[in-house]
């Protein structure tokens, strides 16, 4: 249940909002998978930019769903002072769950769409913006969606998350 005591969207209804939209987005479902390792593993030819999706949060509860390319490293103090905190770190399962509606391996951009509270910010790598296309599990880890970069900050402003974009080489140890 989500914060709102609302039930999270399905993949079905995330690529129904989609499509209602005119966001053109191609899925394709795999076994689940819950490491950036098992996706490569798995995915085989699939064209575009794959992420990793950090959920964190500073000491005063503020949290951010931080967008990295998949074989980024991240520092997370550095990053949380780029961001305007002092330190970040990562939310709990049940927290994941209760804004954002997903599973510890199946987080993802799409899930803001469960954020009806408006709580967590979304912060997206600059490297990203060097990719024409990019995936992202449609609130399912057994499937990943590709969708062009344009269509992908149409659909986070659709739900009230404008990304802020960050250079993660600045976060990077």
């Amino acid at each position: 249940m989500l914060a709102d005591g609302s039930e999270p969207r399905s993949p079905k209804e995330l690529l129904d909002f989609l499509h209602d939209r005119g966001l053109v987005s191609r899925t394709h479902e795999h076994p689940p998978v819950f490491t950036v390792e098992e996706a490569k593993a798995l995915r085989g030819s699939l064209e575009g930019a794959h992420s990793k999706n950090l959920f964190v949060r500073d000491p005063k509860g503020v949290m951010w769903l931080v967008v990295a390319l998949e074989d980024r490293p991240v520092d997370l103090r550095a990053l949380a002072e780029q961001l305007g905190h002092k330190r970040f770190s990562f939310g709990s399962e049940d927290r994941l769950m209760r804004y954002l509606g997903v599973i510890a391996g199946a987080v993802t951009p799409f899930a803001v769409i469960n954020d009806v509270t408006g709580a967590v910010r979304v912060a997206l790598d600059e490297g990203l913006r060097h990719h024409s296309l990019w995936n992202f599990h449609p609130l399912d880890n057994g499937m990943t969606t590709a969708i062009a970069p344009s269509d992908m900050i149409r659909f986070l402003e659709a739900v009230d998350h404008p990304p802020r974009w960050v250079d993660m080489r600045a976060s990077s140890g």
